[in-house]
């Protein structure tokens, strides 16, 4: 079984030596004529500025809850000493990812419109494996952090007997996705403010008030605009997505090491089983990727076709292997866990898919919101914002099933109290299935916001029409497979929410080991809760829906999920006023801009955007950190778990309707810059802009950073358990 364990770090490898190869075949590649090459530079220096400053805010902020850890693990002995070191671990690995793939796409833009204007096929290569780069780097870092802390971990920690040094082991690493998620958050906020401020303010003031072109180097924001698309869909989803694929597998192994305690080799099997799905899933992910490919004069349709080729062959075969897993394993229900997976699997297509209907201007949905522009904007409003409510119908009742027969699979369709861990492992599981393809299904998520930049920097070089037109089909495909990942992100996060619902009860009994070794009259007390399985810690809080103090919870949870968007909605609309102040001053006083005579300046246009994400991200991310810790305090583990489940339920249903509205007011824009409804300039087209510029915070700020909050306050709650315990024991 340990030969099997280094099949993982082997397979992280292999990742990262695929992104480094897809890395240089792309740095191959010309960038193109000299604008071409300038304009990239432009915006490779302004990601760059941007990430460092952000970085800086964010070390400090780690180094305080660092030492905050160290208190509570050296001073108190309430926390595992290894903590500290796990956070901080998570949050660089989580931030290299996010790094490397925004360094990447800022090569491959130019890069990709120069290869365009070959072919579309060879422009959808370069930009799809370099969007890969992002994806393999994600999973080969995440399957390297996790099995450097395994090694680790189980040469340093030895508990009184074997079953409890693996629970120690796994629960201590779930510890560094706080890190991971930490870092995701962040970067999330932060980026998405960014972007969608410098997007907002180039679209009002250019393309509705001028009548300019997107992307028109006359534009002072366009820049802005094109370092934003990085910094937020790139590097912040990077971090998002590294968070959520390491997540899912630590849930899932601290899952496996309780629901087998007392069976040492048992629980070994479960914890081996999400590293080895999601090891497989690495190769066959990269078998995927080489699947990928187009015929020149391909529609949307066609290249969403190749894109489903490579993302449905890497699903299939892990569907097959799933069950050799298993059954490798020794599992006795192995066909029976290989169906738990398989149904994630399916979740994550099915919600790919309606993701996919709703957004995509294929289809008749943001056709008919396109078609809505008619009427004026006030229609194209109410009729996204209806289009994102019911979108999240599938997604939900998808994911229900999902959670029902994942549960049932595992436990042999038996709802005996006893077997609640065994069925929340299959629950677990199936998220792990579901993130498994994770490194070609970021590839197509990734590979939007550079196929973006691309069209951007055709336009400002001015090449050929037949260029920006290529890239455009390219960018309309982008919007919907973003939408997708998105998609798939936030449906993990539901499953991987659920599982840490369990390791945080589980990270409860580990509080009671620790104050029963300290003594006194209720050591014995505190040994036995220890010992407990989750029915007797449920009954012991009081752990039901009668109870107020869980009402007040899930009140509380619901509402962190709207006050979280409602902060980075209005982030995004201040730092948006800022922008289109700036670029109507520039309009405005440099004369010769409008006719070309004279450059605009676009380093202020980045400034504004860099100042305003830097202070703006902060306050909301904070208070994701800091109010599961109050709760925790306050009102006890009972509080904490209604937070917990109250911020899933508002939070899932929420983001994939911002996600899904914004995704579909994007592409509503683009059906119409077609040629549709009167084409560019038109009055459809001015009303479709403003929905676009509404829907820009919705998909690319708020949206993909509630599935980070979910995930995030759960983290805490977790690694604050201890001191919860300590208080309400």
């Amino acid at each position: 079984m340990d030969f099997l364990f280094y099949l993982v770090p082997a397979a992280s490898l292999i990742a990262l030596f695929f992104a480094w190869l897809f890395f240089r075949q792309m740095m191959k590649e010309s960038e193109g004529t000299p604008t071409m090459k300038e304009i990239a530079q432009y915006v490779r220096e302004g990601a760059m500025a941007y990430l460092k400053q952000q970085y800086k805010v964010v070390v400090i902020v780690f180094i305080v809850l660092a030492v905050f850890f160290a208190i509570l693990a050296y001073g108190f002995g309430i926390q595992n000493s290894w903590v500290p070191f796990a956070f901080l671990t998570g949050g660089f690995f989580s931030g290299l990812a996010g790094f490397i793939g925004m360094k990447t796409a800022t090569y491959a833009s130019a890069r990709t419109a120069n290869a365009v204007s070959r072919s579309l096929n060879s422009g959808l290569k370069i930009a799809f494996r370099s969007g890969a780069v992002m994806g393999l780097t994600v999973v080969g870092l995440g399957l390297l952090d996790i099995s450097i802390w395994w090694i680790v971990l189980n040469a340093f920690v030895h508990e009184a007997s074997a079953s409890q040094t693996l629970v120690v082991i796994t629960t201590t690493m779930l510890t560094f996705g706080m890190g991971a998620s930490t870092q995701a958050l962040f970067a999330r906020v932060g980026g998405g403010i960014y972007t969608k401020a410098a997007d907002v303010g180039a679209d009002i003031v250019g393309k509705v008030e001028q009548d300019i072109p997107e992307d028109d180097p006359r534009n002072p924001a366009t820049i802005a605009d094109n370092v934003g698309d990085n910094v937020g869909d790139v590097a912040g989803m990077g971090a998002d997505l590294y968070e959520s694929y390491c997540g899912s597998i630590l849930a899932t192994m601290a899952l496996g090491a309780s629901a087998f305690f007392g069976d040492t080799e048992m629980q070994m099997r479960a914890i081996y089983a999400p590293m080895m799905i999601a090891a497989i899933g690495v190769v066959l992910s990269i078998f995927g990727i080489y699947a990928v490919r187009t015929k020149d004069g391909a529609g949307l349709q066609q290249l969403l076709k190749s894109l489903s080729v490579g993302t449905n062959l890497s699903a299939s075969l892990i569907a097959v292997c799933t069950f050799a897993v298993f059954y490798m394993l020794g599992f006795s229900n192995w066909w029976q866990l290989s169906l738990s997976v398989l149904s994630g699997l399916l979740a994550g297509v099915i919600i790919g898919k309606a993701t996919e209907y709703y957004t995509s201007h294929s289809y008749r949905p943001t056709q008919k919101l396109a078609e809505s522009s008619k009427t004026g904007t006030a229609t194209v409003i109410i009729e996204g914002v209806g289009l994102g409510m019911i979108s999240t119908a599938i997604p939900v009742i998808t994911i229900a099933f999902a959670i029902i027969l994942s549960y049932s699979f595992a436990t042999g369709f038996s709802f005996d109290p006893a077997l609640i861990t065994k069925g929340l492992y299959g629950i677990s599981i199936a998220a792990v299935g579901m993130l498994s393809t994770l490194g070609i299904t970021l590839a197509t998520d990734a590979y939007g916001p550079i196929a973006d930049n691309a069209g951007g920097n055709a336009q400002m070089s001015e090449l050929d029409p037949m260029v920006r037109e290529r890239t455009d089909v390219l960018d309309a495909l982008g919007n919907t497979t973003a939408a997708t990942g998105k998609g798939f992100a936030i449906g993990s996060a539901a499953l991987t929410a659920l599982a840490l619902l369990a390791s945080y009860i589980e990270e409860i009994k580990i509080g009671f080991g620790h104050l029963a070794d300290k003594g006194g009259e209720l050591a014995a007390q505190y040994a036995e809760l220890a010992k407990a399985n989750i029915p007797q810690i449920v009954e012991h809080f009081n752990i039901t829906l009668m109870n107020p103090v869980v009402l007040t919870g899930v009140f509380i949870g619901s509402m962190m999920a709207f006050l979280f968007c409602g902060l980075t909605m209005n982030a995004v609309g201040r730092a948006a006023e800022k922008m289109v102040v700036e670029v109507r001053r520039q309009f405005k006083e440099i004369a010769g801009i409008l006719e070309g005579k004279q450059r605009p300046d676009y380093t202020s246009c980045v400034r504004i955007s860099t100042k305003a994400a830097q202070h703006e991200m902060i306050f909301p991310s904070l208070l994701a950190i800091v109010v599961p810790v109050l709760v925790g305090i306050i009102l006890g583990p009972a509080g904490v778990i209604g937070l917990l489940a109250g911020g899933l339920g508002a939070g899932f249903v929420l983001a994939i309707f911002l996600a899904n509205s914004g995704g579909a007011w994007d592409n509503a824009k683009k059906y119409v810059e077609e040629g549709h409804l009167g084409g560019k300039n038109s009055e459809s087209h001015k009303s479709t802009i403003v929905g676009d510029t509404v829907g820009d915070p919705f998909k690319d700020t708020s949206g993909p950073s509630l599935n980070i909050l979910i995930k995030l306050m759960s983290m805490v709650s977790i690694v604050m358990a201890g001191l919860t315990v300590l208080i309400h024991g």
